[in-house]
């Protein structure tokens, strides 16, 4: 095979490969819309398709299933969209500024700045996902994204404690659980979504709140 044969196949193939991937994206993206407007059990595969704009057996062959395809509406919307969340979370930016931040009370402000934008997005696909709680396969994804935060704040909370920014009775695990419980999607539909407050005056409280709860007093 001559070398221009060679590049030729790498080229098509490296096109393919883009093509599809763009052409997933639109699937999350539309799949999206039509689960939040629909519910899950009205979502089907062809209502999907319609909105995406492909035939329904590339829906198929671009996904695991319909409860799949809400897995993947749920982490792009978690991520800010299909294409950030193939990211790992480490390297998402919102999750980046918390981690290279070295101040422990503005590293608390960067991560409450990102709680408005991620229940704002995913709180509709989780309730959802709440309403659709006798399904199997969706009991799992609900266990699998709870373990996924737990991991993450755990995480947090260490990196916390390893500056050693954390109060002198508190615990890795019991930070963790704070954290857990002062962002979760309760409070914001408590506040934003029910009465009323800005994406500011939540991100306000919540930093504050997180600071007095977890940290040392400044000298």
């Amino acid at each position: 095979m001559s070398e221009n044969a060679t590049l030729r196949r790498r080229y098509d193939s490296s096109t393919r490969r883009l093509h599809a991937a763009r052409t997933r994206r639109r699937i999350i993206d539309a799949a999206t819309q039509v689960f939040v407007k629909r519910g899950y059990t009205a979502a089907t595969m062809p209502l999907i398709a319609r909105e995406a704009h492909v035939a329904v057996e590339t829906v198929y062959r671009s996904t695991s299933g319909k409860a799949g395809l809400l897995r993947e509406a749920i982490q792009a919307s978690l991520a800010g969209g299909a294409e950030r969340a193939e990211l790992a979370v480490e390297h998402r930016p919102g999750i980046q500024r918390v981690i290279e931040e070295t101040d422990p009370r503005r590293q608390l402000r960067a991560y409450a700045a990102t709680q408005p934008g991620v229940w704002s997005r995913v709180g509709p696909l989780l309730r959802v996902l709440d309403e659709a709680a006798g399904d199997p396969e969706l009991a799992v994804l609900r266990a699998d994204l709870a373990e996924q935060r737990l991991h993450g704040l755990t995480s947090f909370a260490t990196l916390l404690a390893e500056r050693g920014a954390l109060k002198a009775d508190l615990t890795i695990d019991k930070a963790r659980d704070l954290i857990w419980t002062l962002c979760a999607q309760a409070n914001y539909d408590a506040l934003v979504t029910a009465r009323q407050w800005s994406h500011t005056e939540y991100r306000k409280w919540l930093s504050d709140t997180l600071t007095a709860a977890l940290l040392t007093a400044e000298p």
